[in-house]
């Protein structure tokens, strides 16, 4: 039984290996497609739905799931990710600009620019998770990541580190960058990040019931006609 349970353990683990290092290549292939600026939204919204998808257990042709998912979420992935990408570039552009200078103004907006970049990580970490669970209007997407980035500050913190510690391996072993190293972010963020969005619901969904048994007991009128579908004045 111990052996059985060990070779069920290891064959699940190493075909998750092989999983994470074929959505990696996939990955940037599919980047390369879109001349990588055009390409890396669509690719990223693609890899975190089929990532998901395998968390809950679904089962589908790899190749086949990606390149349907890449070319359905072309235009909205591209969106949200150049957003990102143009705030990125100011960024970049305001670090360069201040950090280069002496005084006391240009060092406290180069801090400021740190702050945010690192912000900004934090919003992109959960960004196309959260774009593979919800279907929801273009413009909110930003605005609830940066709300839950500040709000699931240990979630947040976890992520960044695991973000961190994804460049430091690939910037010390290059060789892993085709293989694994950007399937692998993909699948342990995608996989973490739908686990606090799984708990966040509970949490709402646990508060309304109890707001809702709360307004049963204050206006038990009012709650019997919502919940009869009649409207409420």
């Amino acid at each position: 039984m111990l052996a059985g349970n060990f070779s069920a353990r290891a064959y699940s683990f190493f075909d998750t290996l092989l999983w994470i290092a074929c959505l990696n290549m996939l990955w940037i292939i599919f980047t390369l497609l879109g001349l990588g600026v055009l390409g890396a939204g669509p690719a990223t919204a693609a890899a975190q739905i089929l990532v998901r998808r395998r968390a809950r257990g679904e089962a589908a042709p790899l190749l086949k799931s990606f390149t349907r998912e890449y070319f359905a979420n072309f235009v909205r992935a591209n969106a949200l990710a150049l957003s990102v990408m143009a705030v990125a570039v100011a960024l970049a552009m305001n670090w360069n600009y201040s950090s280069g200078a002496g005084d006391l103004m240009s060092r406290l907006v180069a801090a400021g620019t740190f702050v945010g970049a690192i912000f900004l990580a934090g919003v992109v970490c959960y960004l196309f998770p959260m774009y593979a669970r919800y279907e929801l209007p273009l413009g909110q997407y930003l605005m609830i990541c940066s709300r839950f980035t500040v709000r699931h500050l240990a979630g947040t913190v976890i992520l960044l580190f695991l973000t961190a510690a994804a460049v430091y391996a690939s910037r010390a072993l290059p060789g892993l960058i085709p293989f694994f190293s950007i399937g692998a972010w993909l699948y342990v963020t995608g996989w973490l990040c739908d686990r606090f969005f799984a708990a966040n619901d509970e949490s709402v969904a646990a508060f309304a019931a109890l707001q809702e048994a709360s307004d049963d007991i204050v206006r038990p009128d009012v709650a019997r006609s919502n919940r009869q579908g009649a409207p409420v004045g």
